[in-house]
Order: C-alpha cells, then sequence, then structure tokens
C-alpha cells in the first residue's frame, strides 16, 4: 500500500488501474467511485482493520472495456504495470504507470467511431484575448495549429471539432476555462516544456513563436501521458480560419451538417447524405471537408473535375469502390505501429491494404483524361513494406504477440531450429506413449503436459495393477488416476520447454525489428492514406451526384446567385424524389435581401437551409441537388434559425437571437450568406417589429451580404417600396374548405396573412380552443377606437389597452409601421391599412384581402367563389 500511495501521489485526478497478478485493483477513493460507475462489487482490504481499505477490481486481459467506460465519461485512467517477473522479483515488485489514458488521447477506435476523429486541443493565451491554439489526433497523426483573436473564435474551434479534452498552462483565464469545462470539455494542464527532438521535427515549419508554443505544449502533455514513442505524428500545418469557408457552431448545428438537432446522431444530417465512403479515413476526410468547405475557386473546380470524370466512368468507378473496401484504416494502422500497440493481425491488414494500391492506380490511369494525374503520381504503394510482411509475418497470426506462432517458418534459421527441436521432441512422445502402452499392456495410458507439473504419464486406478513395480516415479495422485515420469521424460521435457521457451521469446524479438522496420515508412504510409481518403470521397460525390441527379454549378466571379429547382438535399431522400417540390432562388447582384413571408410549417426555414447546404455542398467540390446553378463564392455563413437558449451562459433565447444577429452584422461582408428566421420574436411585438426593420435596413445599407429573412411581420413586406435591394417572396398556401393546405411553392410577393390558427388546427388543439382564438383574433382586427381584449366569461371591454403605441425610428427611412395610416393611440394595428378612414371595417378588411391576393395560384373558380364571398360580406 506504501507503493500504491507513492504512485497514485503523481495521478491525483486519475482512477489508478494498480496491477497485483492477473488483476487491476483500485482502492481508497479511486474504488468506491470505480465501483458505482462501473457496476462493480465493492470489497475491503484487511477487513479486520479499524479502517479498512476500499477494494475492488477488474481482471487484466478485460481491462480495456472497463477503461473505456471511464474515458467515455470523461474520466483519466493511469495504467500502473508490473515491471518485472513476479516469480524473479527480489522483495516488492516493482511498478510504473505505463500510460495515462485520457478523452483526448484514445488510441482503440470502436467500429461505430473509426470515420470520426478523436482531437486532443490545447491553448496558450500569450496576452488578452490572443490565444495560440492547436489539435491533433493520436491516433491518425494528424497535428494543425493556429492563431485565434477572442474567446469565441476558441469556442468556435474546440465545439467544430467535438473535442473532449483540452491542454492549458495556467496563464490562459481561469474563467474562460470554467466557460469551456461547462461545455463539457475536460481541461488538463501542462506549464512545463522540455526540449526534446520529436519537438523541434513536428514544429519545424512554423514561424510564429505563439503556434510554436502552442504545439509544444500538446506535444509535451502527450509525451508525459503517453510515456512511449510518438513517431506517427506529423510535421505541424499551419491553417487559418479565414481560408476556409467560415461556420461557426451555430451556424453548424443549425444546418445539422454532421449532427442532427434531434437526435444528436449522424442519421439526417448532411454527412449521413453524403457518406458513400468505402474506408475509415475516407469518412473522416469527408467530414474534415464539410467543417471547412473551400473559398479558392480553383480548387473547387479541381475537385469539381474529379468528380464529373468518375460520374462519366461508371465501370471505373465501380471498380475503385471494390478495391477501396479492402483497404483498412492505413492512418490509424501506421499510429499503432509507431504507438508500440500493432499486432500481427495488424500487420496483415496493413499487407493487404497496400497490396490494393496497384490496383487503385491501374484503374485511375484507365480513366485516363488527366484529371486524376496528381492523385496516381502519390499512391505509393510502400512496396518494401508489403515485401516484408508478406515474407515474415503468417496470414492468419494470433492477437497476442507474445505467445507465439507469428512469424512465418523459414524467414529466421534460429527460430526453425527451435521448431525442429519443439517438433521433434513431441514425435519423441508420442513415441513413447505407443512404446509404453505396447510394454505395459494399457491400452489408454497417455501422456499429458499442464504448466504446473511439465510432462506426465496418466494411468487410470483400474490399470494400475498392470503397472510394473518401480517402472515410473509417482507424481500426483487424481481421483481416478495417477500420473507419473521417468528421467528420461524429465530430460525431453526441459529440452522440449527450453525450446519452446526460447522459440517464443525470439518471435517476439523479431517482431519488434519488423516494427521498427516498418515504423521508418510511417510518414510514407500517411501520404499515402491522404490520397486514398481524397480519392474515396471524390468517388463518394460522384455515387451520390448520379444517384440523385444532382448537377455541376457554375462559379461566378460576380454576386449573380441563380438556383433553377433547388431542393432540400437531406429532406428530399427522406421525402423522396418524387414528393419533393424544388424552388429556385434568384438573387442578382442589385437583389441582397429577400423578405419571406407565409404560414408556420409552409417551408420557409427548408428553403432557408436548402440554400445553405446547396451553397456548402458546391463548395466542399460536390454536385448539388438542382437543375442549374450559377453561384458566387461566398466567404462566410450565418445562420439565426430555431429558438434555442443557453443555459451554461445564463442568456435566455431572446439574447441568443440578437448576440447572433450581431455577428452576423459584424462580420459579414458582400461576399457572405445570411440566413435570418423570425428575427424579433422573442421579446414584444413592436419591439421585436423594430429591430427587425432596423436590421434589415442595416443589412440593406451597410452589409450587402446576400441574406434570407423570413418573418411574420407582415407590416415589413411594405420595406420594397423603400429599399431597391430588397424582394418580397412568400410561401404558397390556400385555404380549401376551411382547411389550409401548404403548396411549398416559393412566390413573388407577399403572403396575405399568416394562417396561424390554420396551423393550430392541423397541430390537433380543440375546437372550442380555435373558434375562440377566432373570436380573440376579430376582436384585435377591429378598429374602433378602445377597442379591447375580452374574456371567455365575459364581453365587457377590458381595463388593459391592446398594445401601447411603438416608438417611431427617426431614421432617414419611413418605418414600415408608418407606411401604413397611424392609428389612434390606444388602437392595435392592422394586418394591412392603407385605406381611406372614411371606409368601414368590413370594406377594409375586403380590401385589405384583394390587395393580397396572389391571383396566380387561383383557379377561375376560386376566383369567383371569393368574389361571391366579399359582395355578401359587403
Amino acid at each position: 500500500m506504501a507503493q500504491y500511495n507513492a504512485i497514485k501521489k503523481d495521478y491525483p485526478d486519475a482512477f489508478l488501474f494498480y496491477r497485483i497478478g492477473d488483476f487491476y485493483e483500485l482502492f481508497y477513493d479511486d474504488a468506491i467511485k470505480g465501483a458505482q460507475l462501473l457496476e462493480l462489487t465493492l470489497t475491503a482490504r484487511n477487513k479486520s482493520a479499524a479502517e479498512p481499505i476500499p477494494m475492488c477490481g477488474v481482471p487484466h486481459h478485460a481491462a480495456q472495456n472497463y477503461i473505456d467506460i471511464l474515458v467515455d465519461k470523461g474520466y483519466k485512467v493511469a495504467i500502473c504495470e508490473q515491471m518485472e517477473d513476479p516469480r524473479k522479483a527480489v522483495g516488492m515488485v516493482k511498478r510504473e504507470v505505463i500510460q495515462l489514458i485520457t478523452p483526448g488521447t484514445i488510441m482503440e477506435q470502436k467500429a461505430a467511431t473509426a470515420k470520426s476523429n478523436n482531437y486532443l486541443t490545447a491553448l496558450v493565451e500569450v496576452k488578452p484575448q490572443q490565444y495560440g491554439f492547436a489539435y491533433t489526433d493520436l491516433s491518425t497523426g494528424e497535428l494543425k495549429v493556429s492563431r485565434l483573436t477572442g474567446t469565441e473564435a476558441v469556442i468556435n474551434e474546440v465545439m467544430s471539432l467535438h473535442t473532449k479534452e483540452l491542454v492549458a498552462n495556467h496563464q490562459v483565464s481561469a474563467k474562460f476555462l470554467t466557460v469551456l469545462s461547462k461545455l463539457g470539455i475536460l481541461i488538463s494542464y501542462q506549464d512545463q516544456v522540455d526540449a526534446r527532438a520529436e519537438l523541434s521535427f513536428v514544429t519545424q515549419r512554423l514561424t510564429d513563436l505563439t503556434e510554436v508554443k502552442v504545439v509544444e505544449q500538446l506535444l509535451m502533455y502527450l509525451t508525459v501521458t503517453q510515456k512511449r514513442s510518438l513517431a506517427h505524428l506529423q510535421i505541424a500545418e499551419e491553417y487559418e480560419p479565414s481560408q476556409f469557408l467560415k461556420m461557426d457552431h451555430y451556424a453548424k448545428n443549425n444546418l445539422e451538417l454532421t449532427t442532427s438537432i434531434r437526435t444528436g446522431q449522424k442519421s439526417g444530417t448532411l454527412l449521413w447524405l453524403l457518406d458513400e465512403t468505402k474506408t475509415a479515413m475516407g469518412g473522416r476526410l469527408l467530414k474534415q471537408w464539410l467543417d471547412r468547405p473551400l473559398i479558392n475557386a480553383p480548387q473547387i473546380k479541381q475537385r469539381q473535375n474529379k468528380v464529373a470524370s468518375l460520374m462519366d466512368h461508371f465501370f471505373e468507378r465501380s471498380s475503385l469502390q471494390d478495391e477501396l473496401t479492402k483497404v483498412y484504416d492505413l492512418e490509424r494502422l501506421a499510429g499503432r505501429v509507431a504507438f508500440g500497440s500493432v499486432n500481427g493481425r495488424d500487420l496483415i491488414q496493413l499487407k493487404s491494404s497496400l497490396l490494393q494500391i496497384p490496383k487503385l492506380k491501374a484503374i485511375l490511369t484507365d480513366i485516363n483524361d488527366g484529371t486524376f494525374d496528381d492523385v496516381i503520381e502519390h499512391l505509393d504503394p510502400v512496396n518494401d513494406v508489403a515485401d516484408l510482411i508478406t515474407a515474415a509475418i503468417n496470414d492468419d497470426p494470433p492477437i497476442s504477440v507474445k505467445d507465439g506462432n507469428v512469424i512465418k517458418s523459414h524467414y529466421n534459421k534460429q527460430l526453425d531450429d527451435y521448431r525442429d527441436a519443439m517438433k521433434n521432441g513431441k514425435q519423441w512422445i508420442a513415441q513413447l506413449q505407443a512404446k509404453e502402452r505396447k510394454a505395459t499392456g494399457i491400452h489408454n495410458l497417455k501422456i499429458g503436459f499442464n504448466h504446473v507439473f511439465g510432462y506426465y504419464i496418466e494411468v487410470t486406478k483400474a490399470n494400475l495393477a498392470a503397472l510394473p513395480e518401480d517402472r515410473y516415479q509417482r507424481k500426483q495422485t487424481l481421483t481416478n488416476a495417477e500420473r507419473f515420469s521417468t528421467p528420461e521424460l524429465k530430460e525431453k521435457e526441459a529440452l522440449i520447454l527450453e525450446a519452446q521457451e526460447k522459440s517464443t521469446a525470439l518471435e517476439y524479438d523479431l517482431f519488434i525489428k519488423i516494427r521498427e522496420q516498418v515504423k521508418a515508412q510511417i510518414h510514407r504510409l500517411q501520404r499515402l492514406a491522404k490520397g486514398v481518403a481524397a480519392l474515396d470521397v471524390l468517388q463518394s460525390f460522384a455515387v451520390i451526384s448520379e444517384n440523385y441527379h444532382y448537377v455541376r454549378p457554375t462559379l461566378t466571379k460576380g454576386h449573380d446567385l441563380e438556383i433553377t429547382a433547388g431542393r432540400h438535399p437531406v429532406v428530399e431522400k427522406v421525402l423522396g424524389e418524387q414528393k419533393y417540390i424544388p424552388n429556385d432562388v434568384q438573387m442578382k447582384k442589385d437583389n441582397t435581401i429577400l423578405l419571406i413571408t407565409g404560414p408556420n410549417m409552409s417551408g420557409k426555414s427548408t428553403y432557408m437551409r436548402q440554400l445553405a447546404l446547396i451553397v456548402i455542398m458546391a463548395q466542399i467540390g460536390c454536385f448539388i441537388p438542382a437543375t442549374k446553378a450559377k453561384l458566387p463564392v461566398f466567404d462566410q455563413i450565418f445562420t439565426r434559425i430555431g429558438a434555442t437558449d443557453d443555459l451554461i451562459s445564463g442568456q435566455s433565447t431572446f439574447m441568443v437571437e440578437m448576440m447572433e444577429s450581431n455577428t452576423a452584422l459584424a462580420h459579414a461582408t458582400e461576399n457572405s450568406l445570411i440566413l435570418f428566421d423570425e428575427i424579433g420574436r422573442g421579446t414584444a411585438t413592436y419591439d421585436g417589429m423594430a429591430l427587425a426593420q432596423a436590421i434589415i435596413e442595416y443589412l440593406h445599407d451597410h452589409v450587402h451580404a446576400k441574406t434570407l429573412f423570413s418573418t411574420h411581420y407582415h407590416e415589413l413586406t411594405a420595406l420594397a417600396t423603400d429599399l431597391p435591394q430588397l424582394r418580397n417572396v412568400h410561401v404558397g398556401a390556400v385555404e380549401k374548405n376551411g382547411a389550409l393546405v401548404f403548396l411549398h411553392k416559393m412566390l413573388p410577393g407577399a403572403a396575405d396573412k399568416s394562417y396561424g390558427i390554420h396551423v393550430a388546427k392541423l397541430a390537433g388543439l380543440p375546437d372550442n380552443l380555435l373558434k375562440r382564438a377566432t373570436t380573440i383574433l376579430t376582436d384585435l382586427e377591429k378598429r374602433s377606437q378602445g377597442a379591447s381584449i375580452t374574456t371567455a366569461a365575459s364581453q365587457e371591454p377590458a381595463t388593459e389597452k391592446i398594445a401601447e403605441q411603438s416608438p417611431t425610428l427617426k431614421e432617414k427611412k419611413t418605418t414600415a409601421l408608418e407606411k401604413q395610416e397611424k392609428p389612434e393611440a390606444d388602437q392595435q394595428l392592422a394586418l394591412f391599412d392603407y385605406q381611406p378612414k372614411s371606409a368601414s371595417t368590413k370594406e377594409l378588411k375586403v380590401l385589405a384581402e384583394l390587395k393580397g391576393l396572389n391571383l396566380m395560384s387561383m383557379t377561375p373558380m376560386d376566383v369567383m367563389n371569393t368574389l361571391y364571398k366579399w359582395q355578401k360580406r359587403l
């Protein structure tokens, strides 16, 4: 226990798995908490003592499952091993922690997460709001670094990377680290950094001292925790978020690029739709491309050319897919080689993968259009590694590399000699058994072996009488048999066991040497993995584009945006192509804002998301769901969609709405895309309307970004008369027999009303409630002086006024409210109010309906019925 406490002192924030024999034991608080988390039986050491020591344990061969559970829950696990053979140890067996496993340093990935990266991040603060930021995936060796300005930029990066652990030093603001920990990120500390050769290798291309510092901090943490070679870590690659299409984590979440808002799973996302990759590394690269779409038009066109070529060569593409399915995860196999955790089966997988590379090159060569020349050049089959594994490793090796039978025969002469001795010795044993049976006449006499007694001759008790006296030396008595030995058998046993022990030890030594030879070629393997992954993603794009009839978008240098018959790719896949109604998006250079009106549930948000997803698909190099498209290259996408609050920061839905709006207004350029859905709905009607109008005007006058702005404030549609770059569109809906029918078609002009009560009816609200809501709506629409809200119990006027008059926005433009006839102080605003005061209430309502009527969506019979209805009402 003194040894345990001395080791535990160095790992106070980790569960210490302390090896004793065939078990890993946990003591004290680790045992109490571990028993609860892992559902183990809690027992005690020194039970008779006044204060027994709490204890629980797990078998060493099953420990990985328990470690995974703890790490998945955000804990660290220190593995403390016996460093010497207990049979040969003098005194206390020496023990050391051989690895600290943390949420950010998991090497063994499950099949379910094979297509996901597990990023460990690091942060240094050089001065207030100035940060060095780095991240790595220990299993693949990927290493990136950047400089970030502001805490929001850091949060965007860690959220986009889905990191579970961040390594900081104590110079980073404790308050900011607390914010990050509330996001579910484990904060680890690494202050001391020692000079090491590995550090200078991976930082060789970095010139920024802040970036060097944060990379060194990250690598030092890995060195301290993993305690083994990190040769597979790639040279640190500098990146700048502005080099890619920029989206904050709110936008990625709202657009459901990789994670569904409803389920938190991949299903139902753009990643889910696009993922036809055949390799794990291809799946990870696809996700990285989605997180960081390109903004460089020539690079986008290069990808498009490759996708187009693969679509034109169906048979070659099918052959590519067949070969890619035989390629294992080269990145993580290389990582395990460097890490020292690779086994014989991993090397066979590596060999099998390398043997597919010449076939992939041949298929690409057959395409013969020059598109894939750069890819072919980088597909290095690493023949020397494949040949080495073919010559040395058995085709079906055991999982353990310490139990023998990993190395092929004829690879090493000394090993062959040991195996011959073992084989001959066992043949001698078989011959001895036959000879003894004949000599004694006991036909069921047998020669066996166990690890305690070695080789023995076993005779059943029924046959003991037939055994000549003093022929054998008694060795062990069993219930139904006696076991014996002879000097000759003991001598042969020593030879066989010695050969077996030496053979196993030599095999392990040979395997280590082979592993080191493969390790020397890791960077070639990693370059190959990148090439195969990119090819896999491009073939996935081609498959998706062909299956769903996507088209290649034309990229323009101007600001014209034209999409004909565009579709929401994910919704279309769920509904089916025949059921989804496509819509155009037309925004010329002189049209920067589309103001969208229409009922709830009619498809406004789908239309907005559809445009964003089409842009993202285009800028990762994929074809898009439309019949024709001409797109500018966007630099940023901002979204304000959905009603969410931020409980961690204590911010309300409306505060989050305003913050997201402010982010767009502050950072958007004329090359950006903005999606604003129902801005202002989180506060009082007039506050919300005033803010919405002011935001629209600011976007129109100062930002000039392409903006889709949906609203239920129909008064805002009047802004089209004063804002030349704003155009009204609406989602069509018609009433038939009192029921609302959504057309899901985007039409020019403003919607006539919101149909809120109709939508409530579709949701199944009680009929009496809906009738009451209709009565209240009629009251609210009354124009008479002092109109008031009535209650269900009484029709007498309420004492409160319906609403307060909104303050006027004193700017160069008239407000949307002022464009309509100004109501008296105690009156509620009407939906449309352009008529003289002499008109009656009924006449005003008919005229308002007439003004908002969309004749293009009506049949002649609909028009006649509407005219008849108006005539009766007048």
